[in-house]
């Protein structure tokens, strides 16, 4: 408890004397403080043994930590370098046992665990869900695309140029601005009476599954518009299972007809959108520039947000048929593009700010 937090419950505990002082009894204290009956009798009894002196802080509880405030400075920036730093680099996860371990190797002094764990908190180390990423992510191709590719994608006044495509190596793929929703069983937990089973029905057979495609147009001045593709997919042979360059092509020519402007395209490393005969299409197209994301960066990529919104309004909801599953997303997918203000969130949180031009 910080010296604030002690000193806002000695005022209560103050103010509460000053009531019994005028013959206020303890459940009226408690319906007034706002506090436990139990306190108030507890309380009452201390100020009646004590005085008002009896209810007064009497300071910090708990025993005394044991790392002084440079030693628990020196261990914070350890903690901060991370448990590979210290010799835990096979889930660079870090526990209490750990940093009892970490006290000791360093300070020569004994923590127990749960000593540990509640230095940690004090230390403004909490638990926190780990977030995923590919080991293979380039961190300086990361930060040297956002400086310098991405202000001269959101530059003012860019005239229509020939179509090109960034001449980086190809890297493999990023989040894939597209979903496969195969026809399954809710992903959320439906709820039953106690001692009932939930029993939902789907369809015992493969009867498909659904690729998406989508992106997000920005322009100054304008509402941003949300365009997608659906493919569905009926697990016939020789069927292609996923989307293909004519379909995203397709997909770039319906947002120009819309915008009715040139199209400064991003996406990311996808092999359809790195293939060939991609690149065959952008260069047949004049007004189209196409631009590419690092490898392994899908927190840049808006339409990721997109999908993400989409798979938790359809976790609760099972479709009999690959049919029945494309209605609800476009249902989903549709509400979306009359939000624009959803839209720039999804924008916004890839920490790219597109500038109006100057007037």
């Amino acid at each position: 408890m910080t010296a604030k937090e002690r000193a806002r419950r000695e005022a209560v505990r103050l103010r509460a004397a000053e009531l019994f002082a005028v013959g206020v009894g303890a459940p009226e204290v408690a319906r007034q403080l706002r506090v436990s009956p139990k306190s108030a009798c507890q309380w009452r009894r201390a100020w009646a043994a004590g005085g008002t002196a009896a209810l007064a802080s009497t300071g910090p509880g708990g025993q005394r930590c044991r790392l002084g405030p440079a030693l628990r400075g020196k261990l914070a920036a350890m903690l901060e370098q991370g448990p590979a730093a210290h010799g835990w680099d096979e889930d660079q996860v870090l526990t209490g046992a750990r940093v009892a371990t970490l006290i000791g190797r360093k300070f020569h002094i004994s923590y127990s665990v749960s000593g540990a764990t509640r230095l940690m908190h004090r230390l403004g180390f909490t638990p926190q869900v780990p977030g995923r990423r590919a080991a293979e992510r380039d961190e300086q191709a990361v930060t040297a695309w956002k400086e310098g590719t991405w202000p001269e994608i959101k530059g003012p006044g860019r005239p229509p140029t020939a179509g090109s495509a960034s001449r980086t190596k190809p890297a493999g793929n990023s989040g894939r601005p597209r979903g496969a929703l195969p026809q399954a069983p809710p992903g959320g937990a439906p709820r039953g009476r106690r001692g009932h089973t939930p029993v939902v029905t789907v369809s015992g057979r493969r009867s498909g599954r659904i690729s998406l495609a989508g992106l997000i147009a920005l322009r100054p001045g304008s509402w941003t518009r949300l365009g997608y593709r659906i493919r569905v997919h009926y697990s016939r042979r020789g069927e292609r299972r996923s989307l293909s360059e004519a379909d995203y092509m397709h997909l770039v020519d319906g947002a120009h007809q819309l915008l009715r402007a040139p199209i400064v395209l991003v996406w990311d490393r996808l092999s359809t959108h790195v293939s060939k005969t991609m690149q065959q299409l952008v260069a047949a197209r004049s007004w189209l520039t196409v631009f590419l994301l690092p490898a392994y960066a899908p927190e840049l990529n808006p339409v990721e947000g997109v999908w993400a919104h989409c798979r938790h309004r359809l976790a609760h909801l099972t479709a009999g048929t690959v049919d029945r599953l494309e209605i609800l997303v476009r249902n989903r997918l549709k509400s979306l593009q009359y939000r624009p203000a959803a839209l720039d969130g999804f924008m916004a949180e890839t920490g790219l700010q597109l500038d109006p031009p100057p007037p």
